[in-house]
């Protein structure tokens, strides 16, 4: 006989667990199954004497993701930032350059107003795209047949430009930009909140981390939940042919309720039998979007060499030779446990993959003892890795991307109910998409969306707006006058015409020194 409930939750991360805590809330009768031995989803923290706490999976909150702000203020968690306070350092060409800010600065006047115009054009083009609704906006059909490569190509005239943007794709989305719509890319930055704010670390996704590990969130949702939360329990089954949704697992066990949240990637829909089979379109869906690549590493020291030398613990790393393109600090607040964390990312991740974790580890302390100009990095106390490909509920990390011309075809598809099925999932939010604060939103959304079939909420309370946490409050992202009106280098070629062009970029060159553009700090 099958235990029965009000809703099903399928997938134990953090948007399946927000999803129940808040039906729970409400006074439903809820249970939640997971298919692995722990709750969390892409979000991982290990103990050990060696780390203390370590978040092998999503880890970072910032300024604007709100609701993740404010679940981990009412589990009580605390956050504290992620250190900054050193030169960051872009190693490119084999040579290590300190600076401080966002992005890297840029020697070479031509390369300068490459960059600009290739941050300013992706900000504006994602001024363009509604957020909830990427295929509405004007020219979605034009940008979704593109890949990011194309739009690299198109924008970017010079190839340090091309080098940093492939990383910048690489960093943000663990994929190649060969492989994404630019669309969809291009929404993805837009609904973090621009192409500022989605890489910074001070007032960024990345300015903190939470004392104790990210992983606290799930298990205090899980604790409170109490024995509505089920692990070990893949589901195989949903089967909706008569009055009520029966799920069945793996080890046969049934479940029955009046409504289903799925709370998994999509691709991880393929692991269960419909009856009867989804729709066209979402069976279609699917089969498309696919898992980023990625290996978090993190590297232990006996003391943090690198501040002494003047830098934070940032590296950006272009050599395609470098096994991590981006590390920061991970050392713990109070100065123990002294680490550097980096990142194995896409066509790195898949080369990489086949090495034993002593090579990776080996490797990577070579890496930094290059960059940092120091020998201690070639001394790790201890070593810790995670490579997500490997995970069966997961599929990989850090979300699912959008390949070329799927977005505009499928992408409405990503939110609608199947009869009684509700969707919620990172991918399926409007804010911070492929985040935990992506998950909450997902999470909650479906909740209410449920609470509104039930007839307890109005549908105007399904898309709820979150107010800014006081604790951590975001600071404009702002332009310079220069940043905003400086041509690109088409455009510069057009204004001063191939005759005068030697003498002009001189002048340019000249002009941006004095304005300080060319300054490295």
């Amino acid at each position: 006989m099958a235990e029965k409930y009000d809703v099903i939750v399928v997938g134990g991360g953090i948007s399946g667990l927000s999803a129940a805590k808040l039906l729970t809330e409400w006074g439903l009768n809820v249970v939640l199954l997971e298919a692995n031995d722990r709750v969390g989803g892409r979000t991982f923290t290990i103990r050990n004497k060696h780390v203390k706490y370590v978040d092998l999976g999503g880890a970072y909150v910032g300024p604007t993701q709100n609701r993740l702000l404010r679940l981990s203020k009412e589990l009580g968690i605390e956050t504290y930032k992620v250190n900054e306070v050193e030169h960051l350092i872009h190693h490119v060409k084999g040579k290590s350059y300190p600076f401080k800010g966002p992005f890297p600065p840029m020697w070479n006047p031509l390369a300068y107003l490459d960059y600009n115009n290739l941050w300013r054009t992706m900000d504006e083009m994602g001024k363009e795209i509604p957020s909830e609704a990427p295929w509405k906006a004007p020219h979605a059909e034009e940008w979704d047949k593109m890949t990011m490569k194309d739009f690299i190509d198109k924008t970017c005239w010079t190839n340090a430009a091309k080098s940093f943007a492939t990383l910048f794709v690489n960093v943000d989305v663990t994929s190649e930009p060969h492989e994404v719509s630019a669309l969809w890319f291009l929404w993805y930055v837009k609904q973090c909140g621009g192409t500022t704010r989605i890489f910074s670390t001070t007032n960024g996704g990345q300015e903190r981390k939470f004392v104790g590990g990210s992983g606290q969130i799930s298990e205090k949702i899980m604790e409170r939940l109490g024995g509505r939360v089920k692990l070990r329990k893949p589901v195989v089954r949903i089967d909706q042919s008569s009055e009520r949704v029966v799920v069945g697992t793996l080890d046969n066990e049934l479940y029955e309720a009046k409504y289903v949240i799925s709370a998994i990637p999509p691709a991880l829909c393929l692991k269960i039998h419909f009856n009867p089979p989804l729709p066209p379109a979402r069976n279609q869906l699917i089969n498309r979007i696919p898992m980023g690549s990625v290996i978090k590493c993190i590297v232990y020291y006996k003391e943090t060499f690198w501040r002494k030398k003047g830098y934070c613990g940032t590296m950006i790393i272009e050599d395609e030779d470098a096994a991590i393109s981006l590390t920061l600090d991970d050392t713990k607040p109070d100065g123990s446990f002294p680490a550097i964390i980096g990142f194995i990312l896409a066509r790195k991740c898949r080369r990489l993959t086949g090495l034993t974790k002593e090579e990776r580890k080996t490797r990577l302390c070579e890496l930094y003892a290059k960059v940092l100009g120091s020998e201690e990095a070639l001394h790790p106390v201890h070593y810790e890795e995670k490579n997500w490909c490997e995970e069966q509920y997961s599929g990989g990390c850090y979300t699912a991307y959008f390949p070329p011309g799927i977005m505009t075809q499928y992408g409405r598809i990503i939110r609608e109910p199947v009869g009684r099925i509700y969707f919620a999932g990172t991918e399926t939010a409007t804010e911070w998409s492929g985040y935990m604060e992506g998950a909450i939103q997902a999470g909650e959304r479906a909740a209410r969306e449920v609470l509104f079939a039930m007839r307890k909420i109005p549908d105007s309370e399904i898309w709820k707006p979150e107010p800014e946490s006081i604790d951590v409050p975001a600071l404009p992202i702002t332009t310079t006058f220069w940043e905003r009106n400086l041509p690109s280098v088409p455009g510069l070629l057009k204004l001063i015409g191939f005759s005068t062009f030697f003498t002009s970029v001189a002048v340019a060159g000249l002009f941006a020194y004095k304005k300080g553009l060319l300054a490295r700090n």
